[in-house]
């Protein structure tokens, strides 16, 4: 099996597309299979058309060049045409069997060209719905043109698309809610590599240089936007700091809002209980994990954080973490309350603060808890078990078509 796979970015750029994607490629390469990767121009701009990140092999698309590339609405076109052109080269090149299109649709598209002019089938990913998360970011109004517009690109690609994929659960249902047939979508759930998050000692000396030794430690590790709540769990913070005065808060990453979190914590009087880590290497985040007793995923209720599940709450159930995180549709689909983790109600800081304090006054619950949190991922959520899902969907559209007239052999007997 041959797979041609078009991504939005990937490595060096870090984020849960990227990690996502990379864990694909892996077991896939595991399964025998031949993967090549290209990035569109939204990558940024390269030096060469090739690149070599950490081992792995990405082909990449130049930026458009005329004018009107840079104008809205035409820029996102320039990135199909582009993406279009240096697609068909490699599938010229590599003759693969499948183009496999990951979000958002800008990329299905480029593909649906190439696909239908070299006669290849085209799978497309969805991870999110990129209008809703241009929504939640700030960068574009929900029910305006632009809103308009990429859905309308997201439905044409679905609809032409020979085979979709999604990430959960909650995506399948708005897919098919949106008229497509349920027996076209496949849900590869997100999932971790259980053995590659195996608990270990945490390295000497990290929590005194946080200052974080001694103290009940409850924390966030991932990017700061706004849809992650992490504003609501600074104004809780007062609310379980007169309870646990001890308590720390430790924050690990980046983004757009870090400076914003950062004056909240001095308007809110607890800059001092709360430590901002930055950016850690990625090499370096299990680390972390560890220093944390309980991480807290205080997402707001909205669309994306409704269909879309995370991968961060999957990371800390691997390590053996313990998760409190809000009921949104998200999470719900990942955490069983009680069992695996803990929910509460979002958007609502006294909620949160009531969860996390009950959860760190019964420490006789954590090694269950922890327990099952860990089996829960090994068992229902490895890479191995979810990009085995992919078989079925290649093996469908690779397979020989009968003659006209003529029954298609038993299903046995086309493996």
């Amino acid at each position: 099996m041959r797979i041609l796979h078009i991504l939005d970015h990937s490595l060096p750029l870090h984020s849960g597309y990227t990690f996502r994607s990379v864990a694909i490629l892996a077991q896939q390469r595991a399964l025998g299979w031949e993967t090549h990767h290209l990035t569109s121009a939204k990558q940024g701009a390269t030096a060469a058309p090739e690149q070599l990140v950490d081992g792995w092999h990405f082909y990449r698309t130049a930026p458009g060049r005329q004018w009107w590339a840079r104008l809205p609405v035409l820029r996102q076109w320039s990135v199909v045409l582009g993406l279009a052109r240096r697609l068909q080269q490699l599938a010229l090149e590599h003759k693969p069997d499948i183009l496999h299109a990951h979000s958002p649709s800008l990329n299905a598209i480029a593909a649906l060209r190439v696909g239908r002019a070299l006669g290849i089938p085209v799978v497309y990913e969805v991870r999110a719905f990129w209008e809703d998360a241009a929504t939640d970011h700030g960068s574009s109004r929900s029910g305006g043109l632009r809103y308009r517009l990429t859905r309308l690109l997201e439905n044409h690609a679905l609809r032409r698309a020979d085979a979709v994929t999604t990430i959960c659960e909650g995506l399948r249902q708005d897919l098919c809610a949106r008229g497509l047939p349920a027996n076209k979508i496949t849900v590869i759930p997100n999932a971790v590599d259980a053995g590659a998050f195996a608990v270990a000692p945490v390295q000497p000396g990290l929590a005194r240089s946080l200052g974080l030794e001694g103290h009940p430690v409850i924390g966030f590790i991932g990017s700061f936007y706004a849809y992650e709540g992490l504003a609501l769990l600074l104004r809780a913070m007062p609310r379980m700091l007169a309870t646990q005065p001890r308590l720390r808060l430790l924050l690990a990453g980046g983004g757009p809002q870090d400076a914003m979190l950062r004056a909240l914590a001095v308007e809110l009087g607890i800059a001092g209980q709360v430590v901002f880590a930055g950016r850690v290497p990625h090499a370096l985040v299990a680390q972390y994990y560890q220093l944390i007793d309980v991480l807290v995923y205080p997402r707001l209720p909205m669309r994306l954080t409704e269909l879309v599940t995370p991968l961060k709450p999957l990371e800390a159930m691997a390590q053996g973490r313990l998760v409190a995180a809000s009921d949104v549709g998200g999470h719900r689909e990942l955490i069983r309350n009680g069992q695996t983790g803990v929910l509460f109600r979002a958007n609502d800081p006294d909620a949160l603060a009531r969860a996390v304090l009950d959860l760190l006054g019964q420490p006789a619950r954590w090694p269950l808890l922890r327990h099952r949190a860990r089996a829960y991922v090994e068992r229902e959520r490895s890479w191995a078990g979810s990009v085995a899902r992919y078989a079925g969907v290649y093996q469908r559209l690779t397979a020989p078509r009968p003659a006209r007239g003529m029954a298609r052999p038993p299903a046995e007997h086309t493996r």
